[in-house]
């Protein structure tokens, strides 16, 4: 991967694998959209344009003795090309901090890699739930064609297992029978973990036994709001081109820039598999 540029940089390959530890450990540990969409790629850094299709959703059979009949196809009735965005975020080493490591041994403080991985997983996030506007894509919680419901308050009562048996129910009846997977916002959350009574269990346990799946939270939604979905590739899948990865950039003022970078775009090819609550 020479356009890293990591053979510019003023050290070896050892402390290339503790970043590049950093970066995998702290990606795994706050991206929540990959924990339950596929994932499409790594593609390779210089693929910069995806199809987005939209699929007949039409899943009709037929039964025939000899299979003349002429039946609708399950095929791509919309598709677009778009370009696969980058996602980054700079930092810098001190140079008298790299240079302080090599004196004596003591390890490098690799805190600005960590909260660097952190922003772009943040940003990744936020890409697949809300899309960019900026780009005009579309995310989980606002792509055209997705399924509504107005939710009461969850902080009252059964509300939150009525509200989501009530949007598991719009999924089945557009036959998406599961997995299914549930993700809210931490204030949301927080108000699953009240015991529901005469039952002796918390509101989530209950629903998580109603999906048949895991619950998330995630910040990235902000306040009130939630998404249930059926989990597959025929319904949306995650496009990586490039990903996360730290490059050098080089000196300035002695000390070392960086750049964390990668290339990602969301493809939700059915959504009508996605209900929102809000």
């Amino acid at each position: 991967m020479e356009y890293l540029l990591r053979e510019d940089a003023p050290f070896g390959e050892e402390l290339w694998e503790k970043i590049d530890e950093v970066v995998i450990r702290k990606a795994k540990e706050q991206l929540i959209g990959r924990k339950f969409i596929p994932i499409y790629g790594p593609l390779g850094p210089g693929v910069q344009n995806i199809n987005i299709d939209l699929i007949n959703a039409n899943k009709d059979a037929t039964i025939s003795s000899n299979g003349e009949e002429e039946i609708e196809l399950v095929a791509v009735k919309n598709r677009k090309y778009v370009e696969i965005p980058m996602v980054f975020k700079d930092f810098f080493i001190s140079w008298r901090d790299l240079e302080n490591s090599k004196k004596t041994g003591l390890p490098l403080d690799l805190a600005p890699v960590a909260i660097t991985a952190a922003a772009c997983a943040h940003k990744e996030d936020h890409i697949i739930f809300f899309g960019d506007e900026d780009w005009g894509y579309k995310g989980l919680m606002n792509v055209d064609g997705r399924q509504i419901f107005k939710k009461d308050n969850w902080n009252e009562g059964e509300n939150a297992f009525i509200d989501i048996a009530k949007g598991l129910e719009k999924l089945v009846r557009k036959d998406f029978y599961g997995p299914y997977v549930l993700v809210v916002s931490p204030d949301l959350y927080v108000q699953l973990q009240k015991v529901q009574p005469g039952t002796g269990k918390i509101e989530i346990e209950r629903i998580r036994e109603l999906i048949d799946g895991k619950i998330y939270q995630t910040p990235v939604l902000g306040y009130n709001k939630a998404v249930l979905l059926q989990k597959g590739m025929e319904n949306m899948d995650i496009v990586i081109g490039q990903d996360l990865v730290t490059a050098y950039i080089g000196p300035e003022k002695l000390n070392h820039v960086f750049r964390m970078l990668e290339t990602i775009i969301l493809r939700i090819k059915r959504p009508e598999s996605i209900v929102i609550f809000e």
